[in-house]
């Protein structure tokens, strides 16, 4: 057998390793909960390093324990093609966000060992850290580690909000590798992902050629003022950071209806007080929030708007406040190299595609920082997902999972 244009990925191999993983890390019925750097994440990188090696790569672990599963091309001295997504998933998750990508460069590598073909680049499978950001925050921090948007003496003192240290969690779990955890030269870096959205579905599309991601901008703040009874304590001397940190995620939530009619979205997602407890006015309040936005110059006044919000809010309540962390993403950050050979792919296999940008943050956006990389997106019902009913079915990764293998490959063997 050799590896030709009529070539297919084993679409029951690839489901028995979507179907493997769900096992490991199950949440509420359907899902899962595979926190980073817990139990159950040790055991699912231990099945995928299993995986790997007996699919002939060598498997190597940063420090920030990043999984890197590679195949030797014919000429080694070339920069890689690196295939990439993650593993954990968000606390009710479900079975395909970040992990089908992972699989999905994994079947890659078994097709081409099935047609006895050898890349002319290495091919390197990468399980990131920490993509979801549900245990530590910032999301997607080890490919940021690894691009050197963030320092790994910084990530590696993240704490969890059980107070479990990042670097000590590495250590625990056995996956604090000697790897430095810093990119060398790549030639290219794919992720194929599930939409996370309504679109492909609801136009019945087969998959989605992704040309750039929507300008995110994210903020986590910090809230302080001082504990006091909740009954003698005249509201004029209240300093009640619970109620600040409120105010400011209602004032963003305000912010994404402002700019709805053109598909804008703001997000309060995170409000974690202390003592947050009946009787006493909390002393603490950390919050996360982020605003995104098709069009960048709207994102960035978006994002302005956020930020005097928090202001806003302290001020009313009689706290301070200080920003403890800042993130952007997205953009027009794809290489339109990579986006017009995946598209080319679907056009020369017959797939029912669209182009389609993504609105949710991946590894991806990380490393278009340092390589030419580009997404596939494959459809999910309705769009649910960070959700136990997050769903697909085989026939959704069909068109995916080959317009991958044979993008990686054209890459690969020029």
């Amino acid at each position: 057998m050799s590896f030709s244009a009529e070539t297919r990925a084993d679409l029951s191999r690839f489901w028995s390793t979507i179907e493997s993983s769900a096992q490991i890390g199950q949440g509420r019925p359907g899902g899962l909960s595979r926190l980073t750097l817990g139990d159950a994440d040790r055991e699912m990188r231990d099945l995928f390093a299993g995986w790997c090696r007996a699919a002939g790569l060598a498997v190597e672990i940063d420090d920030m324990g990043n999984i890197f599963g590679r195949r030797d091309g014919l000429d080694n001295s070339l920069p890689p093609i690196l295939i990439g997504s993650h593993l954990d998933t968000q606390i009710n998750g479900g079975r395909f966000d970040g992990i089908a990508g992972v699989l999905a460069g994994l079947e890659v590598v078994r097709s081409l060992n099935d047609a006895g073909h050898i890349t002319r680049r290495p091919i390197v499978i990468v399980d990131w850290t920490n993509e979801e950001g549900a245990r530590f925050s910032p999301p997607m921090v080890a490919s940021g580690v690894f691009v050197g948007r963030y320092d790994v003496e910084w990530a590696h003192d993240l704490i969890a909000d059980d107070g479990a240290r990042f670097g000590n969690e590495l250590d625990r779990i056995g996956y604090k590798g000697e790897l430095p955890c810093k990119a060398g030269e790549i030639d290219a870096y794919f992720e194929l992902h599930i939409e996370q959205g309504p679109i492909l579905d609801a136009e019945k599309r087969q998959v989605g050629v992704v040309t750039g991601g929507y300008p995110s901008h994210g903020m986590r703040v910090m809230f302080r003022g001082e504990t006091a009874h909740t009954g003698p304590t005249p509201m004029d001397l209240r300093q009640n950071a619970l109620v600040a940190g409120a105010r400011w995620l209602t004032a963003v939530d305000d912010i994404g209806w402002e700019f709805a009619v053109l598909d804008g979205k703001a997000t309060g997602s995170r409000l974690a007080a202390w003592p947050n407890k009946p009787g006493i006015l909390s002393e603490s309040a950390q919050c996360v929030a982020d605003v995104r936005h098709p069009d960048p110059i709207t994102a960035r006044v978006m994002a302005e708007k956020m930020r005097r919000a928090a202001h806003a809010a302290a001020a009313m309540a009689g706290c301070s406040v200080e920003v403890e962390d800042e993130w952007t993403w997205g953009g027009d950050i794809f290489d339109a190299e990579l986006v017009g050979l995946i598209r080319n792919e679907a056009v020369s296999q017959g797939w029912n595609w669209r182009d389609i940008q993504s609105q949710a943050g991946h590894d991806a956006y990380h490393m278009a920082m340092h390589c030419p990389s580009a997404m596939i997106f494959t459809p999910c019902k309705g769009g649910i997902t960070h959700n136990n009913a997050e769903n697909c079915d085989p026939g959704d990764f069909v068109a995916g999972l080959n317009m991958l293998l044979h993008a990686v490959v054209k890459r690969a063997d020029r």
